[in-house]
Protein backbone atom coordinates (compact mmCIF):
# COMPACT_ATOMS: atom_id res chain seq x y z
CA UNK A 1 0.00 0.00 0.00
CA UNK A 2 2.85 2.46 0.73
CA UNK A 3 4.81 1.99 -2.42
CA UNK A 4 1.21 2.48 -4.53
CA UNK A 5 0.65 5.72 -2.43
CA UNK A 6 4.10 7.09 -3.64
CA UNK A 7 3.27 6.26 -7.67
CA UNK A 8 3.27 9.40 -9.75
CA UNK A 9 0.51 9.03 -11.99
CA UNK A 10 -0.48 12.69 -13.19
CA UNK A 11 1.93 15.82 -14.32
CA UNK A 12 -0.32 18.47 -12.49
CA UNK A 13 -3.29 18.09 -10.11
CA UNK A 14 -6.12 17.76 -12.60
CA UNK A 15 -10.12 17.62 -11.67
CA UNK A 16 -11.47 13.71 -11.66
CA UNK A 17 -14.75 12.47 -11.24
CA UNK A 18 -15.35 9.29 -9.14
CA UNK A 19 -17.27 5.69 -10.11
CA UNK A 20 -20.31 5.74 -8.18
CA UNK A 21 -19.39 4.04 -5.06
CA UNK A 22 -21.83 3.38 -1.97
CA UNK A 23 -20.40 4.25 1.35
CA UNK A 24 -21.09 0.69 2.37
CA UNK A 25 -18.86 -0.81 0.30
CA UNK A 26 -15.93 1.83 1.27
CA UNK A 27 -16.27 1.35 4.49
CA UNK A 28 -15.95 -2.57 4.20
CA UNK A 29 -12.53 -1.57 2.37
CA UNK A 30 -11.73 0.50 5.27
CA UNK A 31 -12.31 -2.03 7.96
CA UNK A 32 -10.51 -4.30 6.26
CA UNK A 33 -7.03 -2.62 6.78
CA UNK A 34 -7.09 -2.57 10.32
CA UNK A 35 -4.62 0.07 10.77
CA UNK A 36 -3.91 2.20 14.05
CA UNK A 37 -7.01 1.28 15.49
CA UNK A 38 -8.88 2.70 12.84
CA UNK A 39 -12.36 2.81 13.23
CA UNK A 40 -15.11 4.68 10.69
CA UNK A 41 -17.59 5.96 13.11
CA UNK A 42 -19.69 7.88 10.31
CA UNK A 43 -19.79 7.64 6.87
CA UNK A 44 -22.24 9.66 4.32
CA UNK A 45 -22.79 10.96 1.08
CA UNK A 46 -23.67 14.32 1.32
CA UNK A 47 -25.16 15.47 -1.85
CA UNK A 48 -27.55 18.70 -0.81
CA UNK A 49 -24.74 21.12 -1.40
CA UNK A 50 -25.22 22.06 2.02
CA UNK A 51 -23.92 20.25 5.27
CA UNK A 52 -24.96 21.31 9.40
CA UNK A 53 -21.89 21.59 11.22
CA UNK A 54 -21.87 20.31 15.14
CA UNK A 55 -22.92 23.90 16.13
CA UNK A 56 -25.73 24.10 14.17
CA UNK A 57 -24.47 26.42 11.43
CA UNK A 58 -25.56 25.05 7.89
CA UNK A 59 -23.22 25.73 5.35
CA UNK A 60 -24.71 26.22 1.75
CA UNK A 61 -22.78 25.59 -1.94
CA UNK A 62 -20.29 22.83 -1.05
CA UNK A 63 -20.06 20.43 -3.85
CA UNK A 64 -21.29 16.89 -3.61
CA UNK A 65 -18.77 14.54 -1.00
CA UNK A 66 -18.11 11.85 0.82
CA UNK A 67 -17.52 12.51 4.59
CA UNK A 68 -15.51 10.11 6.89
CA UNK A 69 -14.86 10.41 10.11
CA UNK A 70 -13.08 7.39 11.98
CA UNK A 71 -11.22 7.12 15.09
CA UNK A 72 -7.39 6.05 15.49
CA UNK A 73 -5.52 4.25 18.99
CA UNK A 74 -1.47 4.15 18.40
CA UNK A 75 -1.95 3.25 22.07
CA UNK A 76 -4.50 1.75 24.43
CA UNK A 77 -4.87 5.32 25.72
CA UNK A 78 -5.30 6.92 22.64
CA UNK A 79 -8.38 8.22 20.89
CA UNK A 80 -7.63 10.79 18.13
CA UNK A 81 -10.88 12.05 16.14
CA UNK A 82 -10.21 12.25 12.70
CA UNK A 83 -12.06 13.32 9.63
CA UNK A 84 -11.86 13.19 5.80
CA UNK A 85 -13.83 14.94 3.04
CA UNK A 86 -13.70 13.67 -0.21
CA UNK A 87 -15.43 15.50 -3.15
CA UNK A 88 -17.40 13.15 -5.63
CA UNK A 89 -17.37 14.79 -9.13
CA UNK A 90 -14.69 17.82 -8.49
CA UNK A 91 -11.59 16.11 -6.97
CA UNK A 92 -8.21 18.00 -8.62
CA UNK A 93 -5.91 15.42 -7.72
CA UNK A 94 -4.92 17.09 -4.51
CA UNK A 95 -4.98 16.14 -0.64
CA UNK A 96 -4.70 18.99 2.02
CA UNK A 97 -4.16 18.18 5.58
CA UNK A 98 -5.37 21.17 7.82
CA UNK A 99 -4.19 22.47 11.27
CA UNK A 100 -5.96 22.74 14.47
CA UNK A 101 -5.66 25.37 16.94
CA UNK A 102 -4.76 25.99 20.65
CA UNK A 103 -5.33 23.08 22.35
CA UNK A 104 -7.29 20.99 19.78
CA UNK A 105 -10.06 18.87 21.34
CA UNK A 106 -12.61 19.52 18.50
CA UNK A 107 -12.68 18.86 14.65
CA UNK A 108 -12.03 22.34 13.15
CA UNK A 109 -14.22 22.84 9.81
CA UNK A 110 -13.20 25.71 8.33
CA UNK A 111 -10.60 24.01 6.26
CA UNK A 112 -12.68 21.29 5.02
CA UNK A 113 -15.33 24.15 3.33
CA UNK A 114 -12.71 26.09 1.39
CA UNK A 115 -10.35 22.93 1.07
CA UNK A 116 -13.58 20.83 -0.98
CA UNK A 117 -14.73 23.53 -2.57
CA UNK A 118 -11.61 24.23 -4.51
CA UNK A 119 -11.35 20.51 -5.15
CA UNK A 120 -8.97 19.71 -2.49
CA UNK A 121 -9.53 15.87 -0.20
CA UNK A 122 -9.36 17.83 2.77
CA UNK A 123 -8.60 16.49 6.06
CA UNK A 124 -8.33 17.75 9.94
CA UNK A 125 -7.75 15.76 13.16
CA UNK A 126 -8.84 16.85 16.98
CA UNK A 127 -5.36 16.06 17.88
CA UNK A 128 -6.35 13.36 20.73
CA UNK A 129 -7.27 15.90 23.40
CA UNK A 130 -11.03 15.38 22.99
CA UNK A 131 -13.57 16.12 24.88
CA UNK A 132 -11.44 18.15 27.62
CA UNK A 133 -7.43 19.15 26.99
CA UNK A 134 -7.33 19.03 30.85
CA UNK A 135 -9.30 15.96 31.53
CA UNK A 136 -5.65 14.11 30.01
CA UNK A 137 -3.61 15.23 32.78
CA UNK A 138 -3.31 10.71 33.70
CA UNK A 139 -2.52 10.00 29.49
CA UNK A 140 0.80 10.87 28.62
CA UNK A 141 0.62 8.97 25.60
CA UNK A 142 -2.26 11.42 24.78
CA UNK A 143 0.28 14.62 24.78
CA UNK A 144 2.56 12.64 22.43
CA UNK A 145 -0.75 12.18 20.19
CA UNK A 146 -1.47 16.12 20.55
CA UNK A 147 2.36 16.80 20.04
CA UNK A 148 3.00 14.98 16.56
CA UNK A 149 1.07 11.25 16.40
CA UNK A 150 -2.34 12.54 15.73
CA UNK A 151 -1.37 15.05 12.65
CA UNK A 152 0.47 12.14 11.22
CA UNK A 153 -1.66 9.94 11.61
CA UNK A 154 -4.37 11.69 9.41
CA UNK A 155 -2.25 11.87 6.87
CA UNK A 156 -1.48 9.22 6.19
CA UNK A 157 -4.87 7.36 6.83
CA UNK A 158 -6.61 9.63 4.87
CA UNK A 159 -3.95 9.35 2.13
CA UNK A 160 -4.83 5.21 2.11
CA UNK A 161 -8.58 5.63 2.14
CA UNK A 162 -8.35 8.49 -0.11
CA UNK A 163 -6.63 6.15 -3.01
CA UNK A 164 -8.99 3.34 -1.93
CA UNK A 165 -11.97 5.88 -3.15
CA UNK A 166 -10.43 7.39 -5.68
CA UNK A 167 -8.51 4.82 -7.17
CA UNK A 168 -5.55 6.43 -7.19
CA UNK A 169 -2.93 8.19 -5.01
CA UNK A 170 -2.70 12.08 -4.96
CA UNK A 171 -0.21 13.22 -6.79
CA UNK A 172 0.31 16.17 -4.47
CA UNK A 173 0.00 16.59 -0.61
CA UNK A 174 -0.75 19.70 0.91
CA UNK A 175 -0.46 20.92 4.51
CA UNK A 176 -1.91 24.33 5.57
CA UNK A 177 -2.21 25.31 9.88
CA UNK A 178 -1.62 28.38 11.85
CA UNK A 179 -1.07 28.69 15.78
CA UNK A 180 -0.97 25.35 16.84
CA UNK A 181 -1.52 24.05 12.98
CA UNK A 182 1.93 25.84 12.74
CA UNK A 183 3.24 23.62 15.78
CA UNK A 184 1.69 20.43 13.27
CA UNK A 185 3.63 21.89 10.07
CA UNK A 186 6.48 22.18 11.21
CA UNK A 187 6.46 18.57 13.18
CA UNK A 188 5.51 17.09 9.48
CA UNK A 189 8.37 19.03 8.30
CA UNK A 190 10.70 17.41 10.45
CA UNK A 191 9.44 14.38 11.73
CA UNK A 192 7.47 12.89 8.69
CA UNK A 193 9.78 15.01 5.79
CA UNK A 194 7.66 12.12 3.33
CA UNK A 195 4.03 13.29 4.11
CA UNK A 196 3.59 16.53 2.28
CA UNK A 197 5.03 18.25 -0.79
CA UNK A 198 4.21 21.62 0.26
CA UNK A 199 3.27 22.82 3.97
CA UNK A 200 2.14 26.34 4.97
CA UNK A 201 2.70 27.18 8.85
CA UNK A 202 1.60 30.07 10.44
CA UNK A 203 2.26 31.99 13.54
CA UNK A 204 4.30 29.42 14.94
CA UNK A 205 3.75 28.31 18.18
CA UNK A 206 6.45 25.43 17.74
CA UNK A 207 8.29 26.17 20.74
CA UNK A 208 5.66 25.00 22.67
CA UNK A 209 6.85 24.83 26.36
CA UNK A 210 8.81 27.91 26.47
CA UNK A 211 6.15 29.97 24.84
CA UNK A 212 3.63 29.01 27.69
CA UNK A 213 6.07 30.03 29.99
CA UNK A 214 5.71 33.36 28.55
CA UNK A 215 2.20 33.07 29.22
CA UNK A 216 3.20 32.89 33.07
CA UNK A 217 5.70 35.11 32.88
CA UNK A 218 3.67 37.98 31.04
CA UNK A 219 0.75 37.11 33.68
CA UNK A 220 3.28 37.31 36.89
CA UNK A 221 5.30 40.18 35.64
CA UNK A 222 2.59 42.76 34.14
CA UNK A 223 -1.18 41.20 34.50
CA UNK A 224 -0.83 39.40 37.90
CA UNK A 225 -4.78 39.96 39.18
CA UNK A 226 -3.21 39.88 42.43
CA UNK A 227 -1.00 43.03 41.84
CA UNK A 228 -2.75 44.78 38.87
CA UNK A 229 0.51 45.97 37.74
CA UNK A 230 -1.37 47.03 34.48
CA UNK A 231 -4.75 47.28 35.58
CA UNK A 232 -6.45 48.32 32.12
CA UNK A 233 -7.10 48.12 28.50
CA UNK A 234 -6.91 51.97 28.66
CA UNK A 235 -3.34 52.04 30.30
CA UNK A 236 -2.24 49.78 27.30
CA UNK A 237 -3.95 51.72 25.00
CA UNK A 238 -1.94 55.26 25.77
CA UNK A 239 1.23 53.12 25.87
CA UNK A 240 0.70 52.25 22.21
CA UNK A 241 -0.26 55.31 21.71
CA UNK A 242 2.70 57.18 22.63
CA UNK A 243 5.18 54.26 21.02
CA UNK A 244 3.66 55.36 18.09
CA UNK A 245 4.21 59.53 18.34
CA UNK A 246 7.91 57.95 19.23
CA UNK A 247 9.00 56.20 16.91
CA UNK A 248 6.20 55.66 13.91
CA UNK A 249 7.20 55.34 10.94
CA UNK A 250 11.06 54.58 11.70
CA UNK A 251 11.39 50.97 11.80
CA UNK A 252 10.14 50.91 7.46
CA UNK A 253 6.60 52.45 8.09
CA UNK A 254 4.75 55.01 6.36
CA UNK A 255 3.98 58.19 8.05
CA UNK A 256 0.71 58.05 9.78
CA UNK A 257 0.69 53.75 10.10
CA UNK A 258 -0.91 52.82 13.47
CA UNK A 259 0.95 49.63 14.14
CA UNK A 260 4.86 48.84 13.42
CA UNK A 261 6.51 46.78 10.90
CA UNK A 262 9.36 45.50 12.73
CA UNK A 263 9.45 46.64 16.58
CA UNK A 264 12.67 44.60 17.36
CA UNK A 265 14.64 47.89 15.66
CA UNK A 266 13.17 50.12 18.12
CA UNK A 267 15.16 51.34 21.04
CA UNK A 268 12.46 51.79 23.68
CA UNK A 269 12.49 51.80 27.83
CA UNK A 270 9.81 52.58 29.54
CA UNK A 271 11.76 54.74 32.19
CA UNK A 272 11.15 57.59 29.13
CA UNK A 273 7.23 57.33 29.62
CA UNK A 274 5.17 59.88 31.31
CA UNK A 275 5.18 59.24 35.51
CA UNK A 276 2.53 60.00 37.65
CA UNK A 277 3.73 61.97 40.82
CA UNK A 278 1.02 60.09 43.25
CA UNK A 279 -1.65 57.14 42.65
CA UNK A 280 -2.82 56.06 39.64
CA UNK A 281 -3.99 57.64 36.37
CA UNK A 282 -5.19 57.16 33.01
CA UNK A 283 -2.50 59.74 31.40
CA UNK A 284 0.81 58.79 33.09
CA UNK A 285 2.74 55.67 34.51
CA UNK A 286 2.90 54.70 38.45
CA UNK A 287 6.57 53.23 39.28
CA UNK A 288 4.93 50.10 39.48
CA UNK A 289 3.85 49.91 35.90
CA UNK A 290 7.05 51.44 34.56
CA UNK A 291 8.43 48.22 36.18
CA UNK A 292 6.41 45.59 35.02
CA UNK A 293 6.37 47.04 31.88
CA UNK A 294 10.39 46.54 31.38
CA UNK A 295 9.61 42.61 32.35
CA UNK A 296 6.76 42.68 30.02
CA UNK A 297 9.48 43.83 26.85
CA UNK A 298 12.36 42.15 28.51
CA UNK A 299 11.19 38.13 27.92
CA UNK A 300 10.84 35.48 29.76
CA UNK A 301 14.04 34.78 31.39
CA UNK A 302 15.50 32.18 33.79
CA UNK A 303 16.13 34.40 37.13
CA UNK A 304 19.03 32.12 38.50
CA UNK A 305 20.99 32.15 35.38
CA UNK A 306 19.88 34.76 33.79
CA UNK A 307 19.43 33.25 30.58
CA UNK A 308 16.48 33.98 28.28
CA UNK A 309 13.81 31.05 27.98
CA UNK A 310 11.40 33.26 25.62
CA UNK A 311 11.34 36.31 23.14
CA UNK A 312 9.75 39.19 24.54
CA UNK A 313 6.09 40.09 23.33
CA UNK A 314 6.21 43.46 20.76
CA UNK A 315 6.34 46.39 21.44
CA UNK A 316 2.49 48.02 22.07
CA UNK A 317 1.30 44.54 23.75
CA UNK A 318 -2.52 44.11 23.43
CA UNK A 319 -3.59 43.93 27.12
CA UNK A 320 -6.16 41.76 26.50
CA UNK A 321 -4.69 39.20 24.09
CA UNK A 322 -2.14 38.53 26.98
CA UNK A 323 -4.51 38.34 29.54
CA UNK A 324 -6.14 35.37 27.38
CA UNK A 325 -3.22 33.43 27.55
CA UNK A 326 -4.32 32.40 31.08
CA UNK A 327 -6.72 30.12 30.06
CA UNK A 328 -3.91 27.63 28.23
CA UNK A 329 -1.90 26.15 31.72
CA UNK A 330 -2.81 22.59 30.49
CA UNK A 331 0.24 21.41 29.59
CA UNK A 332 1.39 22.50 33.16
CA UNK A 333 -1.41 21.04 34.80
CA UNK A 334 -0.23 17.68 32.99
CA UNK A 335 3.11 17.95 34.87
CA UNK A 336 2.15 19.89 37.85
CA UNK A 337 -1.50 19.04 38.76
CA UNK A 338 -4.30 19.76 38.41
CA UNK A 339 -3.84 22.63 40.99
CA UNK A 340 -1.24 24.09 39.28
CA UNK A 341 -0.90 27.78 40.81
CA UNK A 342 0.74 29.79 38.19
CA UNK A 343 2.02 31.97 40.51
CA UNK A 344 3.91 29.54 42.13
CA UNK A 345 6.26 28.25 38.66
CA UNK A 346 9.76 28.50 38.76
CA UNK A 347 11.33 29.72 35.86
CA UNK A 348 14.31 27.99 36.69
CA UNK A 349 13.23 24.66 38.25
CA UNK A 350 10.33 23.96 36.72
CA UNK A 351 11.20 25.07 33.52
CA UNK A 352 13.47 22.33 33.69
CA UNK A 353 11.04 20.29 34.29
CA UNK A 354 8.35 20.98 31.66
CA UNK A 355 11.18 20.56 28.98
CA UNK A 356 12.59 17.05 30.33
CA UNK A 357 8.95 15.62 29.92
CA UNK A 358 7.33 17.63 27.28
CA UNK A 359 9.89 19.44 25.07
CA UNK A 360 10.73 15.79 23.01
CA UNK A 361 6.72 15.44 21.95
CA UNK A 362 5.42 18.81 21.64
CA UNK A 363 8.63 21.65 20.72
CA UNK A 364 8.84 21.26 16.66
CA UNK A 365 12.72 23.05 17.32
CA UNK A 366 14.86 21.15 14.95
CA UNK A 367 16.37 23.20 12.55
CA UNK A 368 17.74 20.43 10.47
CA UNK A 369 15.61 20.12 7.66
CA UNK A 370 17.54 18.61 4.88
CA UNK A 371 15.36 15.24 4.58
CA UNK A 372 12.14 17.73 3.17
CA UNK A 373 14.55 19.36 1.36
CA UNK A 374 15.97 16.95 -0.48
CA UNK A 375 12.81 15.29 -0.95
CA UNK A 376 11.76 18.29 -2.82
CA UNK A 377 9.08 19.50 0.11
CA UNK A 378 8.82 23.87 -0.30
CA UNK A 379 7.91 25.45 3.22
CA UNK A 380 6.19 28.64 3.38
CA UNK A 381 6.17 30.26 7.06
CA UNK A 382 4.38 33.38 8.20
CA UNK A 383 3.84 35.59 11.14
CA UNK A 384 2.21 39.30 12.04
CA UNK A 385 4.23 41.86 13.63
CA UNK A 386 1.72 42.61 16.44
CA UNK A 387 0.75 39.16 17.24
CA UNK A 388 0.92 39.26 20.95
CA UNK A 389 -0.11 35.60 21.60
CA UNK A 390 3.04 33.89 19.72
CA UNK A 391 5.02 36.85 19.22
CA UNK A 392 7.63 36.79 15.93
CA UNK A 393 10.90 37.16 17.09
CA UNK A 394 11.03 33.04 18.18
CA UNK A 395 9.98 32.71 14.45
CA UNK A 396 13.00 34.62 13.54
CA UNK A 397 15.35 32.76 15.99
CA UNK A 398 14.03 29.20 14.49
CA UNK A 399 14.50 30.69 11.06
CA UNK A 400 18.36 32.08 11.78
CA UNK A 401 18.96 28.58 13.20
CA UNK A 402 17.71 26.87 10.14
CA UNK A 403 19.34 29.48 8.23
CA UNK A 404 22.89 28.02 10.38
CA UNK A 405 22.30 24.63 9.76
CA UNK A 406 21.81 25.03 5.97
CA UNK A 407 24.82 26.92 5.86
CA UNK A 408 23.62 30.12 4.28
CA UNK A 409 20.19 32.32 3.35
CA UNK A 410 20.24 31.06 -0.30
CA UNK A 411 20.37 27.79 0.08
CA UNK A 412 17.34 28.17 3.23
CA UNK A 413 15.31 30.14 0.69
CA UNK A 414 15.57 27.31 -1.76
CA UNK A 415 13.22 25.34 -0.14
CA UNK A 416 12.07 27.79 3.08
CA UNK A 417 11.19 31.00 2.64
CA UNK A 418 9.86 33.14 5.74
CA UNK A 419 7.50 36.04 5.86
CA UNK A 420 6.68 38.93 8.74
CA UNK A 421 3.28 40.80 8.22
CA UNK A 422 3.46 44.51 9.65
CA UNK A 423 0.75 44.94 11.96
CA UNK A 424 -0.52 41.45 11.52
CA UNK A 425 -2.42 40.09 14.93
CA UNK A 426 -2.42 36.30 15.20
CA UNK A 427 -3.44 34.74 12.61
CA UNK A 428 -5.20 37.63 11.11
CA UNK A 429 -6.78 40.89 11.82
CA UNK A 430 -4.63 43.24 14.04
CA UNK A 431 -4.11 47.24 13.45
CA UNK A 432 -2.06 46.71 10.08
CA UNK A 433 -1.91 44.06 7.00
CA UNK A 434 -4.33 41.24 7.71
CA UNK A 435 -4.77 38.78 4.78
CA UNK A 436 -1.68 37.41 2.49
CA UNK A 437 -4.01 35.97 -0.15
CA UNK A 438 -4.52 32.68 -1.49
CA UNK A 439 -1.27 30.95 0.49
CA UNK A 440 -2.17 27.86 -1.38
CA UNK A 441 -2.26 28.85 -4.92
CA UNK A 442 1.37 30.62 -3.62
CA UNK A 443 2.53 26.98 -2.43
CA UNK A 444 1.28 25.31 -5.93
CA UNK A 445 2.56 27.61 -7.72
CA UNK A 446 6.06 26.73 -6.14
CA UNK A 447 5.76 22.99 -5.46
CA UNK A 448 4.28 22.64 -9.09
CA UNK A 449 5.94 24.76 -11.42
CA UNK A 450 8.94 26.08 -9.26
CA UNK A 451 7.83 29.65 -9.25
CA UNK A 452 9.33 30.65 -5.63
CA UNK A 453 7.90 33.71 -4.13
CA UNK A 454 9.47 36.83 -4.34
CA UNK A 455 7.18 39.12 -2.57
CA UNK A 456 3.19 38.84 -1.97
CA UNK A 457 0.80 41.54 -1.81
CA UNK A 458 -0.66 41.56 1.52
CA UNK A 459 -3.88 43.74 2.03
CA UNK A 460 -5.42 45.33 4.93
CA UNK A 461 -9.49 45.28 5.17
CA UNK A 462 -11.64 46.98 7.34
CA UNK A 463 -13.27 45.28 10.54
CA UNK A 464 -16.29 43.29 10.66
CA UNK A 465 -16.02 41.20 7.46
CA UNK A 466 -16.44 44.35 5.43
CA UNK A 467 -13.97 43.11 3.15
CA UNK A 468 -13.51 47.05 2.13
CA UNK A 469 -9.85 47.61 1.50
CA UNK A 470 -7.65 49.75 3.39
CA UNK A 471 -4.61 49.66 1.80
CA UNK A 472 -2.08 46.76 0.19
CA UNK A 473 1.69 46.41 0.89
CA UNK A 474 4.26 43.97 -0.55
CA UNK A 475 5.72 41.84 1.83
CA UNK A 476 9.05 40.08 1.44
CA UNK A 477 10.92 36.81 2.66
CA UNK A 478 12.71 37.50 5.59
CA UNK A 479 15.25 39.08 6.14
CA UNK A 480 13.61 41.89 4.11
CA UNK A 481 10.95 44.09 5.25
CA UNK A 482 8.52 46.15 3.40
CA UNK A 483 10.36 49.67 3.87
CA UNK A 484 8.67 53.04 2.80
CA UNK A 485 10.15 54.86 -0.04
CA UNK A 486 8.07 57.51 -0.68
CA UNK A 487 4.20 58.17 -2.88
CA UNK A 488 1.15 57.01 -1.93
CA UNK A 489 1.39 55.28 1.37
CA UNK A 490 -1.70 53.07 0.38
CA UNK A 491 -0.35 51.69 -2.69
CA UNK A 492 2.46 48.46 -2.78
CA UNK A 493 4.48 50.72 -5.28
CA UNK A 494 5.32 52.95 -2.48
CA UNK A 495 7.51 50.24 -0.86
CA UNK A 496 10.54 48.57 -1.49
CA UNK A 497 12.14 45.53 0.48
CA UNK A 498 14.63 46.45 2.72
CA UNK A 499 17.10 43.83 4.42
CA UNK A 500 16.67 44.23 8.39
CA UNK A 501 19.36 43.05 10.76
CA UNK A 502 18.75 38.99 11.90
CA UNK A 503 18.71 40.34 16.00
CA UNK A 504 18.38 37.33 17.94
CA UNK A 505 16.75 36.68 21.00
Amino acid sequence: MKNSLTILLLVFCIYAKVDAQSPGSILEEINALNLYGLNVTEIEDVLSGQFTLPDGKIVKNLPQFLRIAFTSKPTPKSNIRIELWLPKDSWNGCFLGTGNGGSAGKISYGGFISGVTKGYATANTDMGTSPDVYKIIDYPERWADFGYRSNHLMTMLSKIILEIYYKRAARYSYFQGCSTGDEQALMEAQRYPEDYNGIIAGAPANNRTHLHTLFVWNLVSAFDSKNNAINSEKKMGLLKKLLLRNYGGKDGGAPGDNFFTDPRTLSFNPDILPKCSEGISDSCFSKEEIEALKKLYAGTTNMRTGERIYAPSPLGASYLEIKLTGTLFYMFKWIFGADFDYTTFDFDRDMHRMDSILSPILNANNSDLSAFKNKGGKLLMYTGTEDQLVPYPDAINYYERVIETQGSLRDTQNFFRFFLVPGMGHCGGGPGLNDIGDKLMVMRDWVEKGIAPEKIIATAFSCCNTYETRFKRPIYPYPEFPTYKGGDPNLPDSYEGIEHPGVRY
